[in-house]
Protein backbone atom coordinates (compact mmCIF):
# COMPACT_ATOMS: atom_id res chain seq x y z
CA UNK A 1 0.00 0.00 0.00
CA UNK A 2 1.43 3.78 -0.99
CA UNK A 3 2.63 5.31 2.11
CA UNK A 4 0.35 7.99 1.79
CA UNK A 5 -2.56 5.53 1.34
CA UNK A 6 -1.26 3.83 4.85
CA UNK A 7 -1.12 6.85 6.54
CA UNK A 8 -4.78 7.90 6.03
CA UNK A 9 -5.89 4.05 6.46
CA UNK A 10 -4.18 4.47 9.78
CA UNK A 11 -5.82 8.00 10.52
CA UNK A 12 -8.72 6.03 10.81
CA UNK A 13 -7.10 3.88 13.38
CA UNK A 14 -7.17 0.99 11.96
CA UNK A 15 -4.34 -1.47 11.00
CA UNK A 16 -3.07 -3.79 8.16
CA UNK A 17 -3.42 -7.36 8.77
CA UNK A 18 0.69 -8.48 9.99
CA UNK A 19 1.04 -4.14 10.57
CA UNK A 20 2.34 -3.04 13.98
CA UNK A 21 0.05 -1.09 16.18
CA UNK A 22 2.29 0.33 18.08
CA UNK A 23 3.17 3.73 16.12
CA UNK A 24 1.19 6.71 16.61
CA UNK A 25 -2.68 6.45 14.79
CA UNK A 26 -2.02 10.42 13.32
CA UNK A 27 -5.95 11.50 13.23
CA UNK A 28 -7.82 9.58 15.72
CA UNK A 29 -9.45 11.74 18.38
CA UNK A 30 -7.34 9.83 21.68
CA UNK A 31 -4.29 7.56 21.65
CA UNK A 32 -3.94 6.06 25.41
CA UNK A 33 -0.59 4.38 26.42
CA UNK A 34 -0.14 2.46 29.88
CA UNK A 35 2.01 1.48 32.23
CA UNK A 36 1.46 -1.28 34.96
CA UNK A 37 4.50 -2.34 37.32
CA UNK A 38 3.81 -5.61 39.71
CA UNK A 39 6.31 -6.58 42.84
CA UNK A 40 4.86 -9.31 44.22
CA UNK A 41 7.65 -9.60 46.51
CA UNK A 42 7.38 -6.04 48.62
CA UNK A 43 2.70 -5.91 47.74
CA UNK A 44 3.33 -2.83 45.57
CA UNK A 45 1.67 -1.69 42.18
CA UNK A 46 2.64 1.20 40.12
CA UNK A 47 0.52 2.82 37.12
CA UNK A 48 1.75 5.54 34.81
CA UNK A 49 -0.71 7.12 31.45
CA UNK A 50 -0.54 9.31 29.29
CA UNK A 51 -3.45 10.15 26.96
CA UNK A 52 -2.27 12.10 23.80
CA UNK A 53 -6.01 13.60 22.88
CA UNK A 54 -6.50 15.90 19.64
CA UNK A 55 -8.78 19.29 20.11
CA UNK A 56 -11.37 20.50 17.93
CA UNK A 57 -8.62 22.64 16.08
CA UNK A 58 -6.70 19.56 15.52
CA UNK A 59 -4.17 20.58 18.27
CA UNK A 60 -2.22 18.11 20.82
CA UNK A 61 -2.82 17.79 24.72
CA UNK A 62 -2.13 15.25 27.48
CA UNK A 63 -3.81 13.72 29.97
CA UNK A 64 -1.56 12.16 32.52
CA UNK A 65 -1.13 10.14 35.64
CA UNK A 66 0.92 8.28 38.54
CA UNK A 67 -0.62 5.94 41.22
CA UNK A 68 0.47 3.38 43.61
CA UNK A 69 -0.54 0.82 45.54
CA UNK A 70 -1.05 -0.01 48.76
CA UNK A 71 -0.25 3.65 49.52
CA UNK A 72 -3.55 4.98 47.83
CA UNK A 73 -1.54 7.32 45.96
CA UNK A 74 -2.87 9.19 42.75
CA UNK A 75 -1.75 12.40 40.71
CA UNK A 76 -2.75 13.06 37.63
CA UNK A 77 -2.88 16.51 35.51
CA UNK A 78 -4.21 17.83 32.27
CA UNK A 79 -0.75 19.20 29.85
CA UNK A 80 -0.80 21.48 27.71
CA UNK A 81 1.64 19.75 25.21
CA UNK A 82 1.23 16.25 23.54
CA UNK A 83 3.50 13.73 20.79
CA UNK A 84 3.72 10.80 19.55
CA UNK A 85 5.86 9.01 17.65
CA UNK A 86 4.61 7.87 14.14
CA UNK A 87 7.03 5.64 13.42
CA UNK A 88 7.43 3.63 16.55
CA UNK A 89 6.30 3.22 20.12
CA UNK A 90 6.14 6.34 21.72
CA UNK A 91 4.42 9.59 24.07
CA UNK A 92 5.23 12.36 24.93
CA UNK A 93 4.63 15.39 27.28
CA UNK A 94 6.98 18.03 27.66
CA UNK A 95 9.45 17.56 30.62
CA UNK A 96 6.37 16.08 32.54
CA UNK A 97 6.42 12.51 30.76
CA UNK A 98 8.40 10.73 28.09
CA UNK A 99 7.37 6.55 27.56
CA UNK A 100 9.10 4.20 25.05
CA UNK A 101 9.31 1.15 24.22
CA UNK A 102 12.41 0.51 26.84
CA UNK A 103 12.17 3.68 29.16
CA UNK A 104 10.02 5.63 31.48
CA UNK A 105 10.26 8.99 32.78
CA UNK A 106 7.48 10.78 34.22
CA UNK A 107 8.06 14.18 36.23
CA UNK A 108 4.56 15.72 37.75
CA UNK A 109 6.28 17.74 40.42
CA UNK A 110 8.41 16.75 43.69
CA UNK A 111 5.90 14.10 44.92
CA UNK A 112 5.24 12.33 41.50
CA UNK A 113 8.11 10.87 39.71
CA UNK A 114 8.99 7.82 38.33
CA UNK A 115 12.46 6.65 36.44
CA UNK A 116 12.30 2.96 34.94
CA UNK A 117 13.87 0.83 32.34
CA UNK A 118 12.44 -2.40 31.07
CA UNK A 119 14.74 -5.14 30.17
CA UNK A 120 14.05 -8.67 29.48
CA UNK A 121 10.90 -7.86 27.24
CA UNK A 122 7.77 -10.44 26.73
CA UNK A 123 6.11 -9.05 24.40
CA UNK A 124 3.00 -10.04 22.25
CA UNK A 125 3.52 -12.69 20.13
CA UNK A 126 0.49 -13.31 17.71
CA UNK A 127 2.02 -11.09 14.27
CA UNK A 128 -1.34 -10.75 12.45
CA UNK A 129 -3.62 -8.89 14.76
CA UNK A 130 -3.34 -7.17 18.33
CA UNK A 131 -5.26 -7.54 20.69
CA UNK A 132 -9.07 -6.34 19.22
CA UNK A 133 -8.29 -9.46 16.69
CA UNK A 134 -9.94 -8.51 13.43
CA UNK A 135 -11.28 -5.14 14.72
CA UNK A 136 -7.82 -3.77 14.04
CA UNK A 137 -8.93 -3.43 10.36
CA UNK A 138 -12.00 -2.28 10.79
CA UNK A 139 -11.53 1.90 10.40
CA UNK A 140 -13.35 4.07 12.33
CA UNK A 141 -14.29 2.01 15.52
CA UNK A 142 -14.74 4.34 18.45
CA UNK A 143 -12.02 2.19 20.28
CA UNK A 144 -9.21 -0.50 19.76
CA UNK A 145 -7.19 -1.90 22.08
CA UNK A 146 -3.34 -3.78 22.22
CA UNK A 147 -1.58 -5.12 25.04
CA UNK A 148 1.87 -4.82 23.56
CA UNK A 149 4.05 -5.76 26.55
CA UNK A 150 2.96 -8.87 28.62
CA UNK A 151 6.05 -8.92 30.75
CA UNK A 152 9.79 -7.54 31.40
CA UNK A 153 11.81 -6.61 34.16
CA UNK A 154 11.91 -3.39 35.67
CA UNK A 155 14.86 -1.19 36.82
CA UNK A 156 14.24 2.09 38.80
CA UNK A 157 12.14 3.75 41.41
CA UNK A 158 9.03 6.20 41.92
CA UNK A 159 8.11 9.22 44.32
CA UNK A 160 4.49 8.56 45.15
CA UNK A 161 3.49 11.15 47.78
CA UNK A 162 5.61 10.37 51.13
CA UNK A 163 7.04 7.47 49.47
CA UNK A 164 10.01 6.28 47.62
CA UNK A 165 9.78 3.23 46.54
CA UNK A 166 12.41 0.69 44.90
CA UNK A 167 11.00 -0.91 41.55
CA UNK A 168 14.18 -3.32 40.79
CA UNK A 169 12.74 -6.51 40.20
CA UNK A 170 9.08 -6.07 39.45
CA UNK A 171 7.69 -7.17 36.67
CA UNK A 172 5.85 -5.06 33.65
CA UNK A 173 2.11 -4.68 31.80
CA UNK A 174 2.04 -2.13 29.10
CA UNK A 175 -1.05 -1.35 26.38
CA UNK A 176 -2.17 0.76 24.34
CA UNK A 177 -5.98 2.04 23.50
CA UNK A 178 -7.27 4.64 20.64
CA UNK A 179 -10.37 5.54 18.94
CA UNK A 180 -12.09 7.95 16.90
CA UNK A 181 -13.76 9.52 19.37
CA UNK A 182 -12.00 8.89 22.46
CA UNK A 183 -13.50 6.83 25.02
CA UNK A 184 -16.72 4.67 24.43
CA UNK A 185 -19.96 4.75 25.91
CA UNK A 186 -19.14 2.17 28.39
CA UNK A 187 -16.03 -0.10 29.57
CA UNK A 188 -14.22 -2.41 31.70
CA UNK A 189 -10.99 -3.61 32.15
CA UNK A 190 -8.72 -5.63 33.90
CA UNK A 191 -5.13 -6.67 33.91
CA UNK A 192 -2.80 -9.09 36.71
CA UNK A 193 0.35 -10.27 37.29
CA UNK A 194 1.80 -11.25 40.72
CA UNK A 195 0.36 -14.95 40.24
CA UNK A 196 2.34 -17.97 41.99
CA UNK A 197 3.65 -18.67 38.07
CA UNK A 198 5.65 -15.21 37.73
CA UNK A 199 5.24 -15.57 33.92
CA UNK A 200 1.81 -15.71 33.49
CA UNK A 201 -0.28 -12.11 32.59
CA UNK A 202 -3.81 -11.63 32.47
CA UNK A 203 -5.71 -9.27 31.18
CA UNK A 204 -9.39 -8.47 29.48
CA UNK A 205 -11.03 -5.42 28.14
CA UNK A 206 -14.39 -4.59 27.13
CA UNK A 207 -16.52 -1.70 25.96
CA UNK A 208 -19.33 -0.75 23.77
CA UNK A 209 -17.76 -0.36 20.32
CA UNK A 210 -19.13 1.61 17.43
CA UNK A 211 -18.68 2.67 13.74
CA UNK A 212 -21.43 4.01 12.26
CA UNK A 213 -24.81 2.20 12.79
CA UNK A 214 -22.79 -0.69 14.18
CA UNK A 215 -23.47 -0.49 17.94
CA UNK A 216 -21.99 -3.72 19.89
CA UNK A 217 -21.00 -5.17 23.29
CA UNK A 218 -17.19 -6.78 22.69
CA UNK A 219 -14.91 -7.77 25.32
CA UNK A 220 -11.64 -9.18 24.74
CA UNK A 221 -9.46 -11.97 27.14
CA UNK A 222 -5.73 -12.07 27.17
CA UNK A 223 -4.10 -14.89 28.85
CA UNK A 224 -0.27 -15.68 28.73
CA UNK A 225 0.21 -19.25 30.11
CA UNK A 226 3.37 -20.26 32.58
CA UNK A 227 4.60 -21.87 29.47
CA UNK A 228 4.34 -18.98 27.56
CA UNK A 229 1.42 -19.93 25.30
CA UNK A 230 -0.71 -16.77 24.37
CA UNK A 231 -4.47 -17.31 24.44
CA UNK A 232 -6.72 -15.00 23.47
CA UNK A 233 -10.48 -14.89 23.11
CA UNK A 234 -13.18 -12.06 22.28
CA UNK A 235 -13.80 -12.70 17.94
CA UNK A 236 -18.04 -12.78 18.78
CA UNK A 237 -18.50 -15.48 16.30
CA UNK A 238 -15.80 -18.03 17.03
CA UNK A 239 -14.57 -17.00 20.47
CA UNK A 240 -17.32 -15.09 21.95
CA UNK A 241 -16.87 -13.32 25.39
CA UNK A 242 -19.50 -12.24 28.46
CA UNK A 243 -19.17 -10.03 30.86
CA UNK A 244 -21.26 -9.11 34.03
CA UNK A 245 -19.70 -6.11 35.97
CA UNK A 246 -20.61 -3.57 38.55
CA UNK A 247 -18.41 -1.45 40.31
CA UNK A 248 -17.15 -4.02 42.79
CA UNK A 249 -17.33 -7.35 40.76
CA UNK A 250 -16.08 -8.25 37.16
CA UNK A 251 -16.99 -11.35 36.12
CA UNK A 252 -15.70 -12.50 32.53
CA UNK A 253 -16.44 -16.09 30.66
CA UNK A 254 -14.79 -16.69 27.24
CA UNK A 255 -15.17 -19.86 25.13
CA UNK A 256 -13.42 -20.88 22.01
CA UNK A 257 -13.26 -24.29 19.81
CA UNK A 258 -10.38 -25.38 22.42
CA UNK A 259 -10.02 -22.51 25.13
CA UNK A 260 -12.06 -21.66 27.27
CA UNK A 261 -11.29 -18.67 30.44
CA UNK A 262 -13.47 -17.86 33.45
CA UNK A 263 -12.07 -14.63 34.94
CA UNK A 264 -13.47 -13.73 38.67
CA UNK A 265 -11.95 -10.24 39.62
CA UNK A 266 -13.15 -8.40 43.25
CA UNK A 267 -12.88 -5.26 44.85
CA UNK A 268 -14.82 -2.99 47.36
CA UNK A 269 -15.47 0.13 46.22
CA UNK A 270 -14.10 2.65 49.53
CA UNK A 271 -11.10 1.39 47.45
CA UNK A 272 -11.41 2.90 44.22
CA UNK A 273 -9.68 6.10 42.49
CA UNK A 274 -11.18 7.88 40.08
CA UNK A 275 -9.21 8.08 37.10
CA UNK A 276 -9.94 11.13 34.36
CA UNK A 277 -11.26 10.55 31.33
CA UNK A 278 -10.41 13.34 28.61
CA UNK A 279 -13.09 15.02 26.24
CA UNK A 280 -10.83 15.60 23.44
CA UNK A 281 -12.23 18.21 21.85
CA UNK A 282 -12.79 19.98 24.43
CA UNK A 283 -9.48 20.15 26.30
CA UNK A 284 -10.46 18.69 29.57
CA UNK A 285 -10.47 15.93 31.87
CA UNK A 286 -13.62 14.86 33.72
CA UNK A 287 -13.77 12.29 36.49
CA UNK A 288 -15.42 8.75 34.64
CA UNK A 289 -13.20 5.56 35.39
CA UNK A 290 -13.70 3.73 38.82
CA UNK A 291 -9.95 2.01 39.08
CA UNK A 292 -9.03 -0.62 41.73
CA UNK A 293 -5.15 -0.77 41.91
CA UNK A 294 -5.27 -3.86 44.21
CA UNK A 295 -7.90 -5.92 43.43
CA UNK A 296 -8.00 -10.09 43.83
CA UNK A 297 -8.57 -11.97 40.69
CA UNK A 298 -9.00 -15.53 40.11
CA UNK A 299 -8.65 -17.14 36.64
CA UNK A 300 -8.94 -20.28 35.76
CA UNK A 301 -8.21 -21.87 31.75
CA UNK A 302 -9.94 -24.76 30.71
CA UNK A 303 -8.39 -27.11 27.81
CA UNK A 304 -11.40 -28.80 25.88
CA UNK A 305 -12.83 -28.77 29.01
CA UNK A 306 -10.27 -29.92 31.17
CA UNK A 307 -8.25 -27.02 33.86
CA UNK A 308 -5.00 -26.60 32.49
CA UNK A 309 -4.23 -24.02 34.89
CA UNK A 310 -5.67 -21.73 37.38
CA UNK A 311 -3.92 -19.13 39.85
CA UNK A 312 -5.18 -15.88 42.06
CA UNK A 313 -4.02 -12.95 42.34
CA UNK A 314 -4.05 -10.06 45.18
CA UNK A 315 -2.54 -7.11 42.77
CA UNK A 316 -4.97 -7.20 40.04
CA UNK A 317 -6.17 -3.64 38.44
CA UNK A 318 -10.08 -3.46 37.91
CA UNK A 319 -11.46 -0.69 36.26
CA UNK A 320 -15.42 0.82 35.32
CA UNK A 321 -16.06 3.56 33.57
CA UNK A 322 -18.34 5.41 31.18
CA UNK A 323 -18.10 8.65 29.01
CA UNK A 324 -21.60 8.99 29.72
CA UNK A 325 -21.02 9.41 33.16
CA UNK A 326 -18.37 11.44 32.68
CA UNK A 327 -20.03 13.52 30.66
CA UNK A 328 -22.59 13.82 33.55
CA UNK A 329 -20.05 14.70 36.01
CA UNK A 330 -18.48 17.33 33.92
CA UNK A 331 -22.70 18.93 33.81
CA UNK A 332 -22.85 18.23 37.31
CA UNK A 333 -19.63 20.67 38.12
CA UNK A 334 -20.26 23.03 35.25
CA UNK A 335 -23.56 23.58 37.41
CA UNK A 336 -22.09 23.59 40.70
CA UNK A 337 -19.43 26.39 39.13
CA UNK A 338 -22.30 28.64 37.75
CA UNK A 339 -24.33 28.06 41.16
CA UNK A 340 -20.79 29.41 42.53
CA UNK A 341 -20.30 32.91 40.40
CA UNK A 342 -23.79 33.47 40.79
CA UNK A 343 -23.87 33.47 44.72
CA UNK A 344 -23.27 36.88 46.30
CA UNK A 345 -20.00 37.78 47.92
CA UNK A 346 -20.28 38.12 51.75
Amino acid sequence: MPRSLLAAYRGTGADLPFGDPLPYHDGVAMEGYFWRFTDPARGRVVIALIGVNRDADGGHWATLGLGGHPNAFLDTAAHPEAGADRERMGAFAGTAFRGQADRLVVDLGPRARLDVRIEAPVPWTRRSFGGSSVFHAVPSLNQYWHPWLLGGRVRGAAILGDDEWDLDGATVYCEKNWGRGGFPPAWWWGQAQGFAEPGVCVAFAGGIVTAGPLRREITAIVVRMPDGRLIRLGDPVISPVSATVTDETWSIRGRGARWSVEIEGAAPLGNAHVLPVPLPAERRNVPGALEHLGGTMRVVVRRRGRVVWAGDSPLAALEHGGIDRARAEARRRGADDDATHAAPQR
